[in-house]
Parts: structure tokens; C-alpha cells; sequence
């Protein structure tokens, strides 16, 4: 049976990842490590300090373990310390909010434990619901029902189902899996992520500024073909294929080699 590693930002009692783990189960051995609490916006940070770790329970067999570092650390700790070989797959998720676009896959908690086993050389699933408005974060995210995340779960299974059999596709290291409220389980389109930015999103408060809220209708619309145009537009269910790497132009650095050496 294949090893399924389980991990999110939202914290070990969100009903995203107890519905995925549900669904996961179906496939093989899934073990859950995540955050405690909700870890969002933290990307790939690693704790610097003690991490904290106490088991949890999900009310079946599923073996999960709480931890007070981030997503990231959750990879970490599983690989390095609680499992006896590397797992067949990561699954992140379900976060209940977008990650769209370069912004969010860079700051999202839920993908950087997806960077962490890309890294490692571990195929890695993110799955997300697009809650389209985040008010008041906590009740906002509980309102959020098994029901509302079926269709995302189902997906994650599907994508999982599919690595597990098939292995990940060519030059792809992450999959993105982006769900919109009120999806049409027939209109899935394969994206590319847009590399457009956040616009102003901190509010003045006193003595400084803050996010107070988190809108689908803040983020840019995105080109045709992106995964933001795809939900803002189409409300389509969004599969980002991702490919970790840095673009290193050496022959263009000559001029700034040059100068250095003076």
C-alpha cells in the first residue's frame, strides 16, 4: 500500500484536511502532520526554535500527529523523523482559500509544504477551496462544510489516484488544484499561473496598516489561460501544473563579473 502524507496551514481541525485524509484513505496509508493552529501566509518558513508535537485523532485509523511549526516543518518532521522511508505522495489541503497566481503560491503556507517534497524529490498535490470572500477569517472558514468541499475532495482523490498509478506527468513537480464555490465538476481547464501581483490589499489601522480581508475580487483578473482568469472568469476549476527551478542566465552576468573584479 502506497504511503499518502497529508499536511495544510489551516491547522489539524479544519474540516478541509479531515475530508481529504477521508477521501486519501481510499488509496492507501495516510498519515497526517500539520500545524496545530492555522499557519497561513507562511509559505516555506521552517521553525527556527522547538517544535512541539502531540498525536491527534480523526475518529478512524488514520494515524495524525499536530505539530506547532508550519506546513513546511510538517514535511520535514514526517520524512525525517516519523516514517521509515520517504511517503509515495504529499497531499496539501483542502485550504479553504484560493491559491492563485504567483503571489499566493509563494506566500501560501498549503504550497510551500508542496515546495518541501518537491524539493525532495516527492510528487506533491496542493488542493484548495476558492472561498471567494474572507471577512472575518475564523468564522468565515467555519461556516465552510463537508458538503461545500466535496467536489474538492473528489478531485484531490482523482489527482492522487492518478500519480499513484501513473506517476507525475513530464517536468512537473507540483499540481495546483484550484476549486471555485459552486463549481461545475464538468468545467476542470488546465492553467498556467498568472504572474501578476497582489494590488494594495493592507487597510490603515492605528499606527500601521493590515490585511483585513481577503476577496477573489482583489486579486487581478490574470491573461486567458491562467489559473486567476479561470476562476474569476469562467468559474472553472483550475489544475496548475508546477515547475520548481530558477532561471540562471550565467552569459549575462559578464558585464556585473567585470565590474565586481575591478
Amino acid at each position: 500500500m502506497p504511503t499518502i502524507l497529508v499536511i495544510n496551514d489551516d491547522g489539524i481541525k479544519s474540516i478541509g484536511l479531515s475530508i481529504l485524509a477521508k477521501h486519501l484513505r481510499k488509496l492507501g496509508n495516510v498519515i497526517v502532520v500539520t500545524p496545530r493552529d492555522e499557519r497561513s501566509g507562511i509559505g516555506k518558513a521552517i521553525s527556527i526554535g522547538r517544535v512541539n508535537m502531540t498525536e491527534a485523532s480523526f475518529g478512524d485509523e488514520t494515524k495524525a500527529y499536530a505539530i506547532t511549526g508550519t506546513p513546511a516543518d510538517s514535511f520535514m518532521i514526517a520524512v525525517n523523523k516519523l516514517l521509515d522511508c520517504p511517503p509515495d505522495l504529499v497531499v496539501s489541503g483542502i485550504n479553504i482559500g484560493p491559491n492563485l497566481g504567483i503571489d499566493d503560491v509563494l506566500t501560501s503556507g498549503t504550497i510551500g509544504a508542496t515546495f518541501e517534497a518537491a524539493i525532495h524529490k516527492i510528487p506533491a498535490i496542493a488542493v484548495s477551496y476558492c472561498l471567494s470572500e474572507i471577512t472575518d477569517k475564523s468564522p468565515d472558514k467555519n461556516r465552510v462544510s463537508a458538503k461545500d468541499l466535496e467536489l474538492a475532495a473528489t478531485f484531490g482523490y482523482k489527482a492522487a489516484k492518478h500519480v499513484l498509478e501513473e506517476g507525475m506527468p513530464p517536468d512537473v513537480d507540483i499540481i495546483s488544484i484550484n476549486v471555485p464555490e459552486n463549481a461545475d465538476c464538468k468545467n476542470v481547464k488546465l492553467t498556467r499561473l498568472c504572474y501578476d501581483g497582489y494590488g494594495d490589499i493592507h487597510i490603515e489601522v492605528e499606527d500601521g496598516y493590515k490585511i483585513k480581508s481577503w476577496s477573489l475580487r482583489h486579486y487581478p483578473d490574470g491573461e486567458p489561460g491562467t489559473d486567476l482568469h479561470a476562476i474569476k472568469n469562467g468559474n472553472c476549476v483550475s489544475v496548475t501544473p508546477i515547475k520548481l527551478g530558477f532561471i540562471h542566465n550565467v552569459s549575462s552576468m559578464k558585464g556585473v563579473l567585470d565590474s565586481l573584479s575591478r
